[in-house]
């Protein structure tokens, strides 16, 4: 019984600490761009896009496509960072280990 008490006391802990990484992480952000920096994106640990930036120059509205690929690229890539980021930090609490509707 003391085995299964120390058990349920680890998950608890582990618990408490992916909750508040997952509250911290809501509040770190990480930056993409495409085009050269002429798109810009940053996105949360929510997987959340919280800014875009274009340059002026990316703005040609004779090739609206050029734009739309550009902005499509660096929200892909923000969002596949933020995702890498939430993976790699709960990664260091569960030890790897994947755990259902965490991340």
């Amino acid at each position: 019984m003391k085995g299964m008490n120390d058990l349920l006391r680890q998950a608890q802990v582990m618990q408490n600490k992916m909750a508040k990484l997952q509250e911290e992480l809501r509040e770190r952000e990480v930056e993409a761009g495409s085009g050269g920096g002429m798109v810009k994106v940053v996105c949360n640990g929510k997987q959340e896009l919280v800014s875009i930036s274009i340059e002026k120059d990316a703005v040609d509205p004779n090739d609206v496509e050029m734009l739309q690929d550009l902005v499509l690229t660096a929200v892909n890539e923000g969002m596949r960072l933020s995702r890498e980021m939430v993976e790699r930090e709960m990664g260091a609490i569960t030890g790897g280990m994947k755990i259902p509707g965490l991340f």
